[in-house]
């Protein structure tokens, strides 16, 4: 399942929740610190691990 960032517009905590995509698209994202549902996603980059050499 895909890990998500998110931080809290209201106390500034960072934090990850795990979910999928279906709950991701229906679930209200709540903060843990202080249960404000004032939070937005913080985008950052992957990478992918395959089996060809580049």
């Amino acid at each position: 399942m895909p890990v998500y960032d998110y931080k809290c517009g209201k106390c500034g905590e960072t934090f990850s929740l795990i979910m999928s995509i279906k709950e991701k698209e229906t679930k209200k994202v709540k903060c843990p610190k202080c249960k404000s549902v004032k939070v937005k996603p913080v985008y950052s980059g992957f990478f992918a691990v395959t089996s060809k050499k580049s």
